[in-house]
């Protein structure tokens, strides 16, 4: 499988590669990672199933697609396909560790200067993306919409709730919650490219003090679901918001939507590893209505 992989880096990049040593590293939640060394560069490989390589091509193109935004650094993609039993994908090498208050400062603006550029895949001021993607292991449906309020109630909190049923979810507030979407979104958000999974696992600073946004799960949305995420599971550090409200300020409704985008992001972690992440999801919905 290595040396096929080695074979199509060689081919995308035009320059010989071969293998010299691999070591395994943090591929996230749900992949295996690798760093695949050669005599004069290194990659950053993950694989999963062959079945997924639709996942790898999903991530191939959020990525992509935030390069050309020329506003904060991610990985570039390589090249991505199926090895043996295994997809995969491949990616720039960076070299983290760095970062100061400087570092995020500046992480917070250049993701605001990606929120306010215009999105590849503009579709006159629609909400979706030109292809499904995931989120973790989870399908993420991304069928164009005009209405923000209706592809969130549709397409996250409601795909989410059927999955959860699924699962012996029990969410007696869903209803409520789902007639009450466009009331709580009512405040016209620009479509923004979104990073869409911007926990703190996938921000990172290089040694030289680079910011990089790292494993997507891009579409095109309201940059608020970015920031909301961004203050789940342990939150970023102040001098992010500082850096983000200098470019872009953020409405001051936000403070009311933030639960509402984090709910989808929990009853994901329900779908994805059961546990309290149940409850927490009806304390949230309990919250939201009211």
């Amino acid at each position: 499988m290595w040396t096929e992989i080695a074979a199509q880096i060689s081919q995308v990049t035009g320059k010989p590669f071969e293998v010299v040593n691999r070591r395994s590293v943090s591929g996230g939640c749900i992949n295996q990672g690798c760093a695949l060394i050669g005599d004069d560069a290194t990659y950053f490989v993950k694989t999963n199933q062959a079945s997924q390589v639709s996942m790898f091509e999903a991530e191939a193109l959020g990525l992509k697609q935030m390069v050309e935004t020329h506003t904060i650094r991610v990985p570039q993609p390589i090249v991505y396909g199926v090895a043996g039993n295994s997809a995969y994908i491949v990616l720039e090498w960076l070299e983290f560790g760095g970062g100061n208050s400087e570092s995020w400062v500046e992480m917070g603006r250049q993701l605001a200067a990606m929120h306010q550029a215009t999105p590849p895949q503009d579709k006159d001021g629609r909400f979706g993306w030109n292809q499904n993607n995931t989120i973790g292991s989870t399908p993420q449906i991304n069928d164009w919409m005009d209405d923000w309020a209706e592809f969130f109630a549709e397409h996250r909190l409601g795909y989410q709730f059927k999955l959860a049923r699924r699962r012996g979810g029990h969410f007696p507030g869903q209803d409520q919650l789902l007639a009450k979407v466009p009331e709580l979104l009512d405040h016209q958000p620009k479509p923004s490219l979104i990073h869409g999974d911007l926990w703190g696992g996938n921000a990172a600073v290089t040694t030289s003090g680079e910011p990089v946004l790292l494993d997507p799960a891009t579409y095109v949305g309201d940059r608020e679901a970015d920031i909301a995420m961004t203050e789940l599971f342990g939150g970023f550090p102040a001098a992010f918001y500082r850096g983000y409200n200098q470019v872009w300020q953020l409405d001051s409704g936000y403070k009311q939507r933030k639960t509402l985008y984090n709910l989808y992001h929990i009853i994901n972690h329900f779908n994805l590893f059961g546990g309290g992440y149940g409850s927490q999801a009806n304390r949230m919905i309990e919250q939201i209505i009211g």
